[in-house]
């Protein structure tokens, strides 16, 4: 299973197989700004910053455009990593956490002290 990692905070999470990275971030207890879930919006977009992601299910075309996929802008909503992923949330956007001790104590987060349960088709790669 991919890691996903987050820069500019202090979080690590497991994806698992088929699991978008705006699912894992959900259920590992965090949060940030999203829509509607369905790669219809762009409200997901994120920065890919390393590593290779797919999209298994169909997003709106007129969300990304050319200039963003080759800068590494994605939807977390619909892509699901490949390999391990390094993002960046987009300018405004945060990370909150919601439920961070229910994450840690479930093993949904690699937090210190905690273990993570040992619970992919290239469309996009991003690499430094």
């Amino acid at each position: 299973m991919p890691d996903l990692i987050i820069n500019g905070y202090d979080v690590t999470l497991l994806v698992r197989d088929g699991e978008t990275m705006l699912s894992a971030i959900v259920r590992s207890g965090h949060t940030y700004r999203y829509g509607c879930r369905r790669g219809g919006c762009g409200v997901c977009k994120i920065h890919l910053v390393l590593g290779e992601i797919e999209y298994e299910r169909p997003i709106d075309p007129g969300v990304l455009t050319d200039d963003e996929r080759v800068l590494g802008i994605c939807l977390s909503c619909r892509a699901v990593p490949v390999t391990n992923v390094v993002i960046e949330l987009q300018e405004g956007d945060r990370l909150r956490t919601a439920l961070s001790s229910y994450a840690a104590a479930a093993g949904n987060s690699r937090v210190p002290g905690h273990t993570s349960p040992d619970s992919e088709k290239v469309v996009e790669r991003k690499a430094t």
